[in-house]
């Protein structure tokens, strides 16, 4: 299976290859894509001395156009499918229909690859998307079973790639609205969730910090209790008196112990979460994650999750804590 790592800068690019990613995805710095936070991404130079690097060491860059553009902005993301064609990308990662049909009919020979953000959890959704835009595979979604990622992956017309460790998103992706409900920007046309221009951290005498997006308190942190970024999904919240986790503790998806039956299944790629994560992050989890996929190929029926990994993974987690999320429900 292909090992597909998050590449938010030049560092962590290069991060992912040498610690040994077969792919990349990356961003131009707009709103084309889904991690648009200020200071992450590619300018064009940027992004072809990131091709240059991959490419020297076999591996190959995708990049995220999978944001959903108004009618008024649609030729931004022409001009990137464009740009992206021009620089030579192993791929797109595109969502919304306008961009992947423009791409098909201008670009025919770049690859498409239907965004997690398309939301495509059943074969008929699939089967569209390959019929009418010639994509060649597709990312679903983190709120699949893994019987129901089995049963897609024996009925697709496409290759399958699923997320493997990063952020566990509980939403049906692509369609989140709850960002722009405290916002008014939407995170599937504005590139990302809690746009930075709306949060705001107060500190205070004793060392504990509140978060607030647009004006609306997300969360409040105890003298050094982790931190994450505040989004409306992982705050804190007063139901009935009680203050918890109303929708989502911070977890990370790890799907480590699932790879031989992700592998039986047929998954193609195996994708870390991440772009707005550190170097650090990504050569950490690329490391351990090549070595886990490595050892399974070589002896699949010898192969187990080795403890240094997992204990190696949870440090990097959100929250500090891992789980199987929806891939692990009796009911599906």
């Amino acid at each position: 299976m292909q090992l597909v790592c998050p590449a938010g800068n030049l560092p962590a690019l290069q991060a992912a290859v040498d610690a040994g990613a077969d792919a990349v995805y990356a961003g131009f710095r707009d709103q084309t894509n889904a991690r648009a936070f200020p200071g992450l991404n590619f300018s064009d130079a940027e992004l072809q001395a990131g091709m240059r690097y991959a490419r020297a060491k076999g591996a190959k860059v995708y990049l995220a156009l999978n944001t959903y553009p108004d009618s008024v902005r649609l030729k931004q993301w022409h001009a990137a499918v464009d740009k992206a064609a021009e620089l030579g990308a192993d791929a797109i990662i595109a969502a919304e229909m306008a961009v992947l049909d423009y791409a098909a009919r201008t670009h025919p020979a770049m690859a498409r690859h239907l965004s997690v953000q398309g939301s495509a959890t059943t074969e008929p959704a699939l089967r569209y998307a390959y019929e009418r835009f010639g994509i060649v595979r597709a990312v679903l979604p983190r709120v699949l079973s893994i019987q129901q990622v089995e049963r897609l992956c024996e009925r697709s017309p496409v290759a399958i790639e699923v997320f493997a460790f990063g952020s566990l998103c509980i939403m049906v992706e692509g369609r989140c609205q709850l960002s722009s409900y405290v916002t008014g920007a939407s995170p599937n046309r504005h590139g990302v969730c809690s746009p930075a221009g709306f949060v705001r951290w107060d500190e205070f005498a004793d060392g504990s910090r509140t978060a607030r997006l647009n004006h609306v308190l997300i969360d409040r942190f105890q003298p050094a209790e982790p931190a994450g970024y505040p989004t409306v999904c992982k705050g804190r919240f007063d139901v009935g008196g009680e203050i918890f986790h109303a929708l989502e503790e911070p977890t990370s998806l790890n799907t480590l112990e699932l790879i031989p039956r992700l592998a039986r299944a047929g998954v193609v790629a195996l994708k870390i979460e991440g772009r707005q994560r550190g170097a650090a992050y990504v050569r950490a989890v690329a490391r351990t994650w090549r070595e886990a996929i490595d050892r399974h190929a070589a002896a699949p029926d010898r192969w187990e999750p080795r403890p240094q990994w997992k204990q190696a993974l949870s440090a990097h987690a959100e929250g500090h804590q891992t789980t199987l999320g929806p891939y692990h429900r009796s009911w599906h």
